[in-house]
């Protein structure tokens, strides 16, 4: 087959008309510019089973237009703004497509010719939308194109966006959002910011999809305004080093309303939302590696709300389960890091943490036990001892939401002196967000077992599923204690003014140690399961094995809670 296109055009434009009529054609495809008595290009077509070409089979003069208009669309905005991309270190929207969902895994597109006749160029409207297959999952899934407009949102992206939301309520599949967006395109507001059918319904979609499908997003630019809300709306966000940024307003706008002089970087970029804000759950190096981290979340999470989390293949820990009692310290206040632990009871390789530099008291990670998928909420000691600030209690919160959410079973370990006191941490708001972490582990309906590692004092023992919460276990290792305060607290709130009365300093420190041993007989994990407020001591080694029984015994648990319309908490 040979095509004659304009003269003037690129030989990238070429090569993409070229692919596109090879997709429909049963013979080679030359492509001609202009004059040229040589093609430009030549690309083979994707013969259909033992097609032979002749004059009556391939595309007509009539196909062969609509595909080279197809052709021109897919090369996006004016070739500057594509020639800009690689100085920000970004892919080309469509070769980011090819990147997450490969040659064939595009199963169609919708809106393709929106804004088709502009007088502008504006291919797709700046916005492509469709379905897709990724990582074996059928995906709905939108992207934006900044090479139209800086990915902006006018009428018709607009229209596509809230169709792709509304066909994802009604399939049932999950949704990722491959946002590089400025926001609303200001000049072109009318028709389609205030509507009923306008940007705003963006946000009322995404609370319906809420919890019923998982939505994924990925930032590959600096998101503004309108278009940072979808990100925080996501069930999970991945910021990426170096390219991505949101926030409320533009450093420009910034400047204008306070005065602030601040670069986007640190007014929104993946540390300010990694570190400070909470709002990204994951940072990636590069595009690939944005790709990849969304790859593994999938794997931990099912279509939608109806169905149950994928299972694998259990593979062993990274290191023996034999090691657990010799990483937890002996001295009641001495700080260990918790992911090792953690690596001798999950499989080896299928831990992936989110938030890992905001609220670093507790470790949050999705991760599997014997291929089953889990959530852990865990106490780190290695981080001040432990103890749960506001930003963690927030942080735990809002993981356990989504875990039951997606019925992904949760899994604590506990070891924290309790909710961290004083005057900073009023401020910030410690009985709120306390309140919220309580608040969802009591409403979490999925099967959890907690895991008593060594401290449980005062209602952390609480927010960590102890008895009182419908665990269906609560297990002891020996080091455990469960109490009020720890012994040391505890001596000074009601033996200080005894205490005190003891003039010599030996007589004084023997009587504290006898007080403190007293105390500590008094919350010991023994007495505990004596009084079977816990329901088994077991051995550290043999806590993974422990926990693979339990977590499969109690797979098909079914919990009811009170009729209501909501809680009020979160």
């Amino acid at each position: 087959m040979k095509v004659r296109i304009a003269a003037g055009a690129s030989e990238e434009e070429a090569q993409a008309i070229a692919a596109a009529l090879a997709r429909h054609a049963v013979e080679e495809v030359e492509v001609y510019v202009g004059e040229a008595d040589e093609p430009a290009v030549i690309h083979d077509a994707q013969r259909v089973g033992d097609a032979v070409p002749n004059d009556d089979i391939g595309p007509t003069e009539r196909e062969i237009a609509l595909l080279e208009e197809i052709a021109a669309i897919e090369q996006g905005g004016h070739e500057k703004y594509k020639e800009r991309l690689s100085d920000q270190g970004k892919m080309f929207v469509r070769d980011r497509m090819d990147l997450w969902f490969g040659e064939d895994g595009l199963l169609f597109e919708d809106g393709k010719f929106a804004e088709f006749d502009a007088e502008d160029r504006l291919p797709a409207d700046g916005l492509i939308t469709g379905a897709a297959e990724f990582e074996g999952r059928d995906v709905h899934f939108m992207a934006n194109d900044f090479t139209v407009k800086a990915g902006s949102m006018a009428a018709k992206g607009v229209e596509k966006f809230l169709r792709m939301q509304q066909r994802a309520l009604k399939t049932g599949k999950p949704v990722l959002y491959l946002m590089d967006s400025s926001g609303g395109r200001i000049d072109q507001q009318t028709g389609f910011f205030a509507n009923r059918e306008g940007i705003g319904k963006y946000y009322y979609n995404h609370s319906m999809l809420s919890g019923r499908v998982p939505q994924i997003c990925v930032l590959y630019g600096p998101c503004i305004a309108g278009a940072a809300y979808t990100p925080v709306f996501a069930d999970f966000t991945v910021m990426v080093e170096g390219m991505s940024a949101m926030a409320i307003a533009s450093p420009r706008m910034v400047k204008m309303v306070t005065g602030e002089e601040i670069s986007m970087e640190d007014l929104g970029g993946p540390q300010v939302h990694a570190r400070h804000s909470g709002s990204a759950d994951l940072v990636a190096r590069d595009e690939e590696h944005a790709r990849e981290l969304v790859a593994q979340l999938v794997g931990y999470l099912p279509n939608n709300a109806d169905e149950k989390p994928p299972q694998t293949e259990g593979v062993a820990p990274a290191a023996s389960p034999a090691g657990i009692d010799r990483v937890i310290p002996t001295e009641p206040n001495k700080g260990y890091d918790m992911h090792d632990l953690i690596e001798r009871v999950v499989d080896a390789g299928s831990v992936l943490e989110l938030q890992p530099n905001y609220g670093g008291e507790i470790v949050t990670a999705f991760a599997r036990i014997d291929g089953r998928p889990v959530g852990i909420v865990a106490n780190q000691p290695a981080q001040r001892a432990g103890a749960i600030f506001p930003d963690a209690a927030e942080k735990a919160a809002e993981f356990i939401w989504k875990c039951d959410a997606f019925d992904v079973p949760l899994l604590y370990l506990c070891d924290t002196p309790g909710f961290m006191a004083g005057s900073d941490v009023e401020k910030e708001g410690i009985l709120e967000q306390g309140k919220k972490m309580i608040y969802a582990t009591s409403s979490a309906t999925v099967p959890k077992q907690s895991v008593v590692l060594r401290k449980a004092y005062g209602a952390g023992i609480y927010a960590m599923s102890g008895p009182a919460y419908d665990p269906e276990s609560v297990i002891g290792l020996p080091a455990g204690e469960i109490g009020i305060m720890g012994p040391e607290a505890a001596i000074n709130a009601v033996y200080a003014n005894k205490l005190n009365a003891i003039d010599d300093p030996e007589e004084r420190a023997e009587r504290e140690a006898e007080l403190r041993e007293e105390y500590r007989e008094d919350i010991d994990i023994h007495r505990m399961a004596s009084e079977v407020v816990v329901d088994e001591i077991v051995p550290p080694a043999s806590l993974r094995e422990e926990l693979v029984n339990r977590f499969a015994f109690y797979e098909t648990v079914e919990k009811d809670l009170p009729s209501k319309k909501h809680g009020t908490v979160l």
